[in-house]
């Protein structure tokens, strides 16, 4: 009887251990859903991880050398990816580093886009999220393109 009491305890408690999810977990979820939203071309389900003012930035070298800075409003980042596309939108990425501070969080996750099978760019994301009472939602994306020298 004893051992049945540890065994059903000791089976409670790794149920509720895994039924718990971290916020870097759910940090993970939310941009995952927004990479799964892209490959899709499911605007609805984009909606759903962003936050209503989010920005889009990129940063990248022109064949001169000359940086330069590219924003896209919540509104065009939605209509651009959030819509049915004949190539999957399918961007790579490899979670590197996640910082949290209470219900601000920065994450950096290298990436490669590739429009159907075929590679496009590369660069790194600086994703940040706010935690809301819906969940960790996205306040900003920041990203850089290159086509070579990838960090992934």
């Amino acid at each position: 009887m004893k051992s049945l009491f540890i065994l059903s305890f000791t089976f409670f408690l790794s149920a509720t251990l895994f039924a718990q999810q971290t916020s870097a977990d759910a940090i993970k979820q939310t941009i995952n859903t927004m990479l799964s939203a892209m490959r899709k071309g499911d605007s609805n389900l984009l909606r759903s991880v962003l936050a209503k003012d989010v920005e889009l930035q990129s940063v990248a070298a022109d064949k001169m050398g000359k940086i330069t800075l590219s924003t896209t409003s919540a509104n065009d980042l939605v209509t651009s990816i959030g819509t049915p596309h004949a190539d999957v939108y399918d961007e790579r990425i490899i979670f590197s580093d996640i910082k949290i501070d209470g219900p601000l969080a920065s994450v950096r996750a290298p990436y490669k886009f590739y429009l159907g099978n075929t590679f496009s760019h590369c660069g790194v994301n600086f994703f940040q999220l706010t935690k809301t009472k819906d969940g960790w939602k996205i306040i900003h994306i920041g990203y850089t393109v290159a086509t070579d020298n990838c960090k992934i």
